[in-house]
């Protein structure tokens, strides 16, 4: 008798522990991460200086000043991942959350989002450097995803008004900003005044 509790003890703990993320979603994670890391590679590729300074209107950003952005954002977005895989797990806020495909929505959205203060760009570095310092963190978190045992879809971070969303959905967030603004990035270069090569 005291063998089958010890057996259904351990499997009952098993069940428990049973990871809710999967394979299948980590690979879509590093395959978005990966593809609009490349895409902004590719667009900002050769660029000058006047094209990376070119500004389409007063109250625009430029691409270096978007890149920038981007930036700032990658190591915001690492610090929401670190303290969210640091909380205790809490499966249970699945069924009260937003499905992913909210998050993508919301982030592909042609509304116009309003950066926070602390993501707007300072002009501190110029044209490649901005997306030095993107590349070099959205390396260390494509090498994180590939390898973390963590569980996304168990830690969660509020979002405000009593809702939460898991740390998958923040991976969906960082990589749909970058699409979001690869967008932003092409409309400058095919204003009727961006500077050619």
């Amino acid at each position: 008798m005291k063998k089958l509790i010890f057996f259904l003890l351990i499997t009952v703990s098993a069940s428990a522990q049973e990871k809710l993320w999967t394979e299948n979603d980590r690979q879509e994670l590093i395959a978005n991460l990966k593809k609009t890391r490349d895409s902004l590679v590719k667009e900002t590729a050769n660029l000058s200086m006047e094209q990376w300074n070119f500004r389409e209107s007063p109250e625009r950003w430029t691409i270096g000043e978007i890149v920038e952005h981007l930036g700032l954002w990658e190591r915001i977005f690492a610090r929401e991942t670190n303290i969210a895989l640091r909380s205790k797990p809490t499966p249970e806020l699945n069924a009260s959350s937003k499905p992913d495909s909210w998050y993508i929505d919301f982030i592909m959205e042609d509304k116009v989002h309003n950066a926070p203060d602390y993501a707007r760009p300072t002009g501190a570095m110029q044209g490649k450097d901005n997306l030095t310092a993107f590349l070099k963190i959205r390396e260390q978190t494509i090498s994180f995803v590939e390898t973390t045992q963590a569980d996304f879809k168990v830690h969660f971070e509020p979002v405000g008004g009593g809702a939460y969303r898991n740390v998958h959905q923040l991976f969906i967030v960082q990589w749909g900003h970058v699409s979001r603004h690869i967008k932003q990035i092409k409309k400058v270069k095919n204003h009727p005044n961006y500077p050619a090569l």
